[in-house]
């Protein structure tokens, strides 16, 4: 959400389209007729534009619109896709004359790095801008090129170690969030064999020196969304468990190489659109945003959960701000290169605040209501029950909807009355 509407700390995001030392106005300085300000808002329109229309294409599958459930169904599931299509045709179609970023696609699918010599130890431009370059690099990696540094692979392992720990509690996260009660899928769990795939994956992209594969959290969270069945409160009711849509996926994914003229077509900020949307839709089941937003709420408003119900509200709060605090640290450290590489320490640093410096401070009921699943704390509640305990509600908040009770209709009997001299007959209404 943050990269898609402005970072603080790169110029990534559609804030930076309103300035005018950004990057990709360079690419139309030399027009006479060009605004960047009409870019910026073109910029924000599009991508805000992207977000609203994915979601209100998404919502549809709820409304009394169009002629049943299988057309609505259709709609809500390509909504995202449809969204991209119709603000890129708009974008093309529309506002032709108004210049706007677009995807950065090279034309055809080879390495990107070209080498100033042969021996492609330096890179054009950066390296060498006033010589005609020698090439692109071959497609295979020399690991032997170490310009001459033999202890170059030992050093390397430090920031490997670094790297390793990144992967592992990414994907891990990833894991988890994916496989949570609350999304209710019924198939076993398989993180061994996915930590071997991906890491026999990531040894051959790096032969190739391609970007890692590594989980995508908000990709993988959209994908659950995109498969499952909701209530009209957002609950998932159920899910489609299956492999042909990941299939699918990767097979568009190979299919968009041979389609490279029609990708540069997307305008940039059509996809800052998406990534808004992909982000906001995996908070709307995120606790700890959810938590963070009763800092705001009036307290007597809060959401019917165990922590507003048997924590009291300023533990709750006390918790939510060492989180809050922590996120912070964990973003500067994600976003400042130059201490980036420290990322993957304050994240496993993380582990032990939970383990040992948080019971110090709560109470192991408290930690029980605000950071376990709802099915465990279910049990909690009932094994306290049993034994003739019960535990004592802290705040009650938002109360849950009471059951209304049925109408009671009584049949009485009416004389109707025809005009005619006969007595009128009586019927049961």
């Amino acid at each position: 959400v943050i990269d898609a509407l402005g970072s603080p700390f790169s110029d990534v995001g559609i804030y930076w389209y309103f300035t005018r030392s950004h990057d990709s106005h360079d690419e139309f300085e030399d027009q006479e007729d060009y605004s960047y300000m009409a870019t910026a808002f073109l910029s924000a329109v599009l991508c805000l534009g992207t977000t609203w229309l994915a979601f209100f294409l998404r919502d549809i599958k709820f409304s009394p619109y169009f002629p049943n459930d299988s057309w609505r169904t259709l709609i809500s599931d390509f909504a995202v896709v449809a969204s991209i299509l119709i603000w890129t045709l708009i974008a093309n179609g529309l506002f032709d004359n108004v210049e706007v970023e677009r995807l950065n696609v090279p034309d055809s699918i080879t390495p990107t790095q070209i080498c100033c010599t042969a021996d492609c130890m330096t890179s054009f431009p950066d390296d060498c801008p006033d010589i005609t370059p020698y090439g692109r690099r071959s497609w295979i990696v020399d690991l032997g090129a170490v310009n001459g540094k033999s202890w170059i692979p030992f050093f390397a392992a430090i920031p490997a170690l670094l790297a390793f720990i990144l992967v592992f509690l990414d994907d891990g996260i990833t894991w988890h969030l994916i496989n949570h009660p609350s999304n209710k899928l019924t198939h076993g769990d398989a993180y061994n064999w996915d930590t071997v795939v991906i890491a026999a994956m990531i040894a051959v992209n790096s032969m190739l020196g391609l970007p890692w594969l590594v989980a995508a959290t908000v990709r993988s969270l959209t994908h659950v969304n995109a498969l499952a069945e909701r209530s009209e409160n957002g609950k998932i009711i159920s899910v489609q468990e299956t492999r042909l849509t990941h299939l699918g996926i990767h097979l568009l994914v190979l299919a968009a190489l041979f389609a490279l003229d029609v990708l540069k077509l997307i305008p940039v900020p059509v996809l800052y659109g998406v990534f808004l949307y992909m982000g906001v839709a995996s908070l709307a089941s995120n606790q700890f945003f959810q938590r963070f937003l009763m800092f705001f709420m009036q307290p007597s408003k809060y959401p019917h959960e165990p922590h507003t119900k048997y924590m009291a509200p300023k533990r709750m709060h006390l918790f939510t701000g060492i989180q809050l605090g922590l996120f912070v640290i964990l973003t500067v450290f994600r976003s400042i290169s130059v201490i980036a590489i420290a990322f993957p320490i304050v994240i496993k640093a993380c582990i032990p605040v939970r383990m040992y410096i948080l019971p110090r401070y709560f109470t192991s009921e408290e930690l029980l209501m605000i950071d376990t699943d709802d099915s465990i704390v279910n049990e909690y509640l009932e094994y306290k029950e049993s034994k003739g305990e019960k535990v004592p509600v802290r705040h009650c908040g938002e109360q849950e909807p009471e059951e209304v009770p049925m109408l009671q209709v009584t049949q009485h009997p009416i004389r109707i009355d025809d005009g005619s001299d006969e007595e009128g007959s009586v019927e049961q209404v």
